[in-house]
């Protein structure tokens, strides 16, 4: 139980990529961490397969609050998400702390809307890589990349490497207040 203690929010919008909502979900409740979902308004969302989530509530619930670490999951759903001013506050506050900021996939298009890749090497799903260098990140084709508290993933294949690194990070982190 190495995340008892641990604040962690993962974003959630429609049609997101089924398994990594629900693989770093579990893990880290695993782990012990207490994990939110927030939306982006509704109260249920539908992966890309057709798995269900209901949330915990909105952006515009968690906002203020300090998360120990941030999941971005991909599918379609970060095309919605980084259209929503709160989500986008949220990743913003968490890279700035030292919250961790843990994206796969296509969540990388949060990330530059954000701008917390400027100076950063991250990976993500190749055809998002032009993105990711146009908002100034150094795009490197491995199955998780770490740089500081951001941690980076391609798909679905690097869910094991890509949660192994969160908690290996978000286990040294203070808990957020």
């Amino acid at each position: 139980m190495e995340l008892t203690g641990k604040k962690v929010l993962i974003l959630a919008g429609p049609d997101f990529e089924d398994r990594e909502l629900f693989y770093p979900l579990y893990r880290m409740q695993e782990a012990g961490a207490t994990v939110k979902v927030a939306g982006l308004g509704e109260k249920t969302y539908k992966g890309k397969y057709g798995v269900p989530i209901e949330v915990d509530g909105s952006t515009a619930d968690c906002v203020k609050q300090n998360w120990d670490a941030v999941f971005i999951p991909g599918g379609w759903a970060p095309d919605k998400i980084r259209a929503d001013e709160l989500a986008l506050e949220i990743v913003r506050k968490a890279a700035k702390s030292s919250a961790i900021v843990a994206a796969i996939c296509h969540a990388g298009w949060v990330l530059a809307s954000a701008d917390v890749v400027r100076g950063k090497t991250v990976t993500s799903f190749v055809n998002i890589k032009d993105d990711l260098i146009h908002a100034g990140a150094q795009w490197v084709d491995k199955e998780v990349v770490v740089d500081g508290n951001l941690v980076t993933a391609r798909k679905p294949a690097d869910l094991p490497a890509f949660c192994r690194e969160v908690i290996k990070l978000l286990a040294k982190t203070k808990v957020a207040a």
